[in-house]
C-alpha cells in the first residue's frame, strides 16, 4: 500500500501554498530524472518518490488557470483592492475561480505512477472523493458531462450549481494543484467572475446546499 503524507497547513497565502506545492513537484520531478538518466546497472539504490495531500484554507484570491480567459474577471484592480482580493495567475488547468475562508482546498502531489496513468480517470477519482464526502453530510454530489468538478442536480435544468470546482497541472506523471470545496464560503465573491467561464450555472455550498 502506498503511503501518502498528510498535512493541514492551514490558513496560508496562495502564492506560499503554490511554492510550497511547486517544491514537493520538483523534489519528485529530480528524482525521477534520476532514475532515468542512472543505467540500471550503475544503481545500487533507487529513492522513490512521495506523494503528498496538503489541506489549506486560504485569505480571498482569484485564480486564472492556463486555459482561462482574462473576461471572466469581472472587476479591475482597483476594486479587487477594495474588496481586500488577490489575483494570481497559475499553471493549472481550468478557467476563473475563488478561493477564501470557508473553504477546503486540497493539494493531492502525487505520482500517478504510483497508481495510474491516466489523468482522466484521476480527476473522475478526484471527484468521486467529494461525492462520498458529500454523501456523509447528506448532500447529493454528481458529475455534469464536460464540467469537471463536482455539482449539485447536475441533471435539473436550471437548478445546477457547483460545489467543488478542481484544476491540475501534471507533469510526467506527477500531479499538484487540486480542488476547492465550498463548505461555508461567503459566496458573494463568485459574483464578480465568471466561475470556471461557465455563464449558465450557479455556484454553492455545504451551508447553503
Amino acid at each position: 500500500m502506498q503511503t501518502i503524507h498528510f498535512r493541514d497547513i492551514g490558513r496560508v497565502d496562495y502564492d506560499a501554498a503554490w511554492s510550497f506545492q511547486e517544491s514537493l513537484m520538483q523534489a519528485n520531478l529530480s528524482i525521477k530524472a534520476q532514475r532515468y538518466n542512472t543505467p540500471a546497472t550503475d544503481a545500487t539504490h533507487e529513492e522513490g518518490t512521495l506523494d503528498h495531500l496538503l489541506f489549506c484554507e486560504h485569505p480571498a484570491v482569484y485564480t486564472l488557470g492556463k486555459s482561462g480567459h482574462m473576461e471572466n474577471l469581472l472587476v479591475n484592480d482597483s476594486r479587487l483592492k477594495e474588496l481586500n482580493v488577490s489575483f494570481f495567475k497559475t499553471n493549472r488547468g481550468g478557467d476563473i475561480t475563488y478561493h477564501g475562508p470557508g473553504q477546503i482546498v486540497g493539494y493531492p502531489i502525487l505520482d500517478l505512477e504510483h497508481y495510474i496513468t491516466d489523468l482522466g480517470k484521476y480527476m473522475r477519482n478526484l471527484e468521486e472523493v467529494i461525492i462520498r464526502t458529500l454523501m456523509y453530510f447528506g448532500i447529493e454530489g454528481g458529475r455534469l458531462p464536460a464540467a469537471t468538478g463536482v455539482w449539485l442536480d447536475a441533471d435539473v435544468k436550471g437548478k445546477t450549481r457547483k460545489i467543488c470546482a478542481m484544476g491540475v497541472r501534471c507533469s510526467r506523471w506527477v500531479t499538484m494543484h487540486g480542488f476547492a470545496l465550498n463548505v461555508n464560503t461567503d459566496l458573494k465573491y463568485f459574483d464578480y467572475i465568471v466561475p470556471c467561464g461557465i455563464t449558465d450555472k450557479s455556484v454553492t455550498s455545504m451551508q447553503r446546499n
